[in-house]
């Protein structure tokens, strides 16, 4: 028999005690800028991230896993075996991000989620009980961190007042407390590799180039700096300052919601056809040209494409190229090496719930 719904928000507020409550004044096109800092300076060990819809959904968990945090999106265009498909990689540690809906959270059920995000502020004060509830658990303490820009600030006090709790204002960590994070990151891995030795034939080299004349300090510099390149760490992006006349332009316009997060990293073509409704546009070196049977006139949108290909095939996201999206179909260009791994789950592809076609073009 199901609780009555007081009860569950009774037995939820227990819970949101044991949660802290942060929140950080931002714009909104900052949000994904500062949301990957956060996760390189706070070490987050898995999340929880609540967006307002499904697109972006799968436009942030895109991103995130582009910038080299593992994401996947949960939302209500996975079908119920997707959807066991991607928890599961979440509980093995596979995944440490799950950007979602609040439809598709419904009675998720994981104990050692460390952080929940909010990302978008949701509209009923109860269902940001029902999101940061899901952090804190089992006696474990846990995080929840809202995102406002200065147009959802006066929202605070709704939330504090439902809550009892007061939610505690953060600075936006800076460049440079990314950059000691890295470097804090970087000695602890040195520290252990001195602590294991092992290095034995490493150390016969660094003897043959010191007898060759080369300083052992600036050895050890060069050895440093190749090491922190191969980490390819991406470039932080810059974070505006907010101030109150940004109040107005966060404002959301009349009959318009929050503008989702832009989809980084991907430049899509713009669509140029002949007479025959054929692309003019060659296709990219080492790429193969894909049909998806579905278009413009079934809503399908660039983002669309590549969360969907992404996740069903188990591709990266950023490796796939140009897209036009036509009347009834869509072409997208694929890496050579995907397109066998793309057609072969072609099967299981679903777009608004509904299964497309893939094949080549």
């Amino acid at each position: 028999m199901r609780e009555p719904q007081s009860v569950t928000i009774e037995r939820e507020q227990m819970t949101v005690a044991a949660v802290e409550q942060r929140y950080y004044l931002v714009r909104e096109g900052d949000k994904l800028a500062l949301i990957t800092r956060l996760f390189e300076v706070d070490g987050i060990t898995s999340a929880l991230i609540f967006v307002r819809t499904r697109a972006a959904s799968g436009e942030i968990a895109n991103s995130l896993s582009t910038r080299g945090f593992p994401a996947e999106a949960l939302n209500g265009d996975l079908s119920q075996e997707a959807r066991e498909r991607t928890l599961n990689r979440f509980r093995a540690g596979q995944v440490k991000v799950l950007v979602a809906t609040d439809v598709a959270a419904r009675g998720l059920d994981i104990d050692d989620i460390s952080h929940v995000f909010n990302y978008h502020l949701p509209d009923d004060v109860e269902v940001y009980v029902h999101r940061i509830g899901r952090t804190g658990r089992a006696g474990k303490s846990g995080i929840a961190v809202s995102l406002l820009t200065p147009y959802e600030q006066r929202r605070l006090r709704d939330i504090e007042h439902f809550t009892h709790r007061k939610m505690v204002q953060f600075p936006i960590p800076t460049i440079e407390d990314v950059e000691k994070r890295r470097e804090a990151q970087l000695l602890e891995k040195l520290t252990n590799g001195l602590a294991h030795g092992n290095a034995k034939r490493e150390l016969m080299l660094v003897n043959q180039l010191v007898a060759e004349g080369h300083d052992p300090l600036e050895l050890a510099a060069v050895a440093i700096k190749l090491m922190r390149g191969e980490e390819k760490q991406g470039a932080l992006a810059a974070i505006g300052e907010v101030r109150e006349r940004d109040m107005r332009a966060d404002r959301p316009q009349p009959g318009r919601g929050a503008a989702p997060a832009k989809y980084a990293g991907r430049k899509f073509a713009d669509k140029r056809v002949d007479a025959r409704g054929q692309d003019k546009t060659s296709h990219e070196r080492g790429m193969v040209r894909l049909s998806i049977s579905k278009g413009k006139l079934h809503g399908i949108r660039p983002n669309e494409v590549v969360s969907t290909i992404a996740f069903y095939a188990e591709i990266p996201g950023n490796t796939i190229g140009k897209i036009h999206i036509h009347d009834k179909h869509t072409f997208v260009d694929v890496p050579e090496q995907y397109v066998a791994k793309v057609l072969s789950k072609a099967s299981t592809f679903r777009i608004h719930k509904q299964p497309v076609t893939v094949e080549k073009a």
